[in-house]
């Protein structure tokens, strides 16, 4: 069921159980515009269902925010201009090679190129995966693009992230609105989950110089303005106390510069930091 944001700003909540994010959905006068395409044909399906029955101008634009799976996987099912970064366009180049059958799965699964909740998904979401093929997108843009859907104006921004280094963010001026797809979260190398600290705050000055209110975000939904500084500050003040591969002295360090212990959030985002630098020593 579509959630209501404003008279023009629509969208269809995060699903965690099975790996759906949060995809949006903006209304000019003349066009609508989707954020993020679903991770299969049936999670794009359900999404223009939900759609249909709302009264809204045809879809003519769909931004995808980055190029994992579960945000670009429906995007054959949307009859729209699909706008993606150059770097996005890249990667999604590999993934428009590949088969969808269960042997060829199997082997991205073996090789690293898939994981298995990633195969689960396709399997039970992607039907005729035999001659499935993922669509090239239309627009490729570099750095930031501007779409009037008719006195309703996205700005579209590839930004600095923790997440990949092809995050697109979308920001809605007059409603002060910004979709941030999965751009605010860690990552996962070599198995461990970390933020890349030396993106951190390029990544919150480039978000945060946009006039926002409501952020919504790939798995989480929606967060307001205070929900988001909170997040900010967590994080900004857990990676002060990392220098090192040692948890232990982050630890200490935050509970010296603090005068508290880390709360749960901020643990968490201390062991990211600790797993960035493991990574960076590699």
């Amino acid at each position: 069921m579509l959630n209501k944001l404003s008279d023009t700003i629509y969208y269809l909540p995060n699903q965690e159980d099975n790996e759906r994010p949060t995809l949006g959905l903006v209304c000019g006068d003349q066009f609508s515009l989707i954020i993020d395409a679903g991770n299969s044909t049936q999670h794009a399906k359900d999404f223009l269902l939900e759609i249909e029955k709302l009264s809204v101008p045809p879809i003519k634009y769909l931004v995808i925010t980055h190029a994992h799976w579960d945000h670009f996987l429906g995007m054959n099912e949307f009859e729209a201009t699909v706008i993606v970064n150059s770097r996005t366009n890249e990667l999604l180049k590999e993934w428009q090679s590949y088969r969808f059958d269960d042997n060829s799965l199997q082997k991205y699964v073996k090789t690293n190129q898939m994981n298995a909740k990633c195969i689960e998904i396709i399997q039970a979401g992607i039907p005729n995966r035999g001659s499935f093929k993922l669509n090239s997108p239309d627009v490729i843009f570099e750095n930031t693009l501007t779409i009037d859907l008719g006195n309703k104006v996205c700005l579209i921004e590839r930004i600095r992230s923790t997440h990949t280094d092809d995050s697109t963010i979308i920001y809605i001026p007059d409603e002060k609105v910004v979709f941030l797809g999965d751009s605010a979260y860690c990552t996962t190398t070599n198995s461990l989950f970390h933020f890349k600290q030396s993106l951190l705050l390029p990544m919150i000055n480039d978000i945060k110089k946009y006039d926002a209110e409501m952020f919504l975000l790939g798995h989480e939904s929606i967060c307001d303005s205070n929900e988001m500084t909170i997040y900010w500050e967590e994080l900004t003040t857990a990676s002060r106390a990392v220098k090192s591969t040692s948890l232990e002295n982050a630890i200490k360090c935050f509970k010296v510069e603090n005068k508290r212990d880390p709360n749960d959030d901020e643990l968490f985002f201390l062991k990211a930091f600790v797993n960035d630098h493991i990574i960076q020593s590699q």
